[in-house]
């Protein structure tokens, strides 16, 4: 199927957008976890048959190239990561927001190799997943206040960061689909 027949929000959100729930759940906590520490492994399953010439097709008009969707989710999940721990050192920290568009142009991000963020990943969310299934009651409470979002729940946090690799995933997987790769 050709991307223009697909409708822009199919495109931009092929698993639909993210929902924050408003009280602590630990099955949620519990998913996400399980989705954070499956991502590494769906995200190399996803992009490790594909060519030089794939990588480099955007997964929307206009979007980021599948290297570029890669390269970003290392990133985003690095400054999560220190969101993490700023909201468990600090009273209710701002954080600063990154221009993740402007990084997905850098020249490392639309060049390099997809592997480098891979195993970034991989043990990003491994340092990453000893830290949330440490987490008590109390400090899934903990938040941080993030210029666009406002005050953000540390039990949030991880279901959007969950939602988010699921998210891109599903950006190079339905672009496959559609390409018929």
């Amino acid at each position: 199927m050709e991307t223009s027949t697909l409708p822009l929000e199919k495109l931009r959100y092929p698993i639909g957008r993210y929902e924050a729930p408003a009280l602590y759940r630990s099955a949620f906590v519990k998913q996400a976890l399980t989705a954070l520490e499956e991502l590494p492994g769906l995200l190399r399953a996803a992009v490790s048959p594909l060519s030089e010439e794939q990588l480099d097709t955007p997964y929307r008009p206009g979007g980021w190239t599948l290297r570029q969707v890669v390269h970003h989710l290392a990133d985003s999940h690095m400054n999560s990561y220190a969101h993490f721990r700023l909201a468990l050192t600090e009273d209710r920290p701002s954080i600063k927001a990154y221009e993740e568009s402007s990084w997905a142009y850098l020249q490392d991000a639309r060049w390099a190799d997809p592997e480098l963020s891979l195993q970034m990943l991989d043990a990003l969310h491994q340092r990453w997943l000893i830290l949330l299934r440490s987490l008590t009651m109390e400090e899934w409470h903990r938040t941080y206040l993030h210029p666009q979002h406002g005050e953000v729940y540390l039990f949030q946090a991880v279901g959007m960061y969950a939602w988010h690799g699921l998210h891109h995933v599903g950006h190079i997987t339905s672009t496959k689909e559609r390409m018929e790769w």
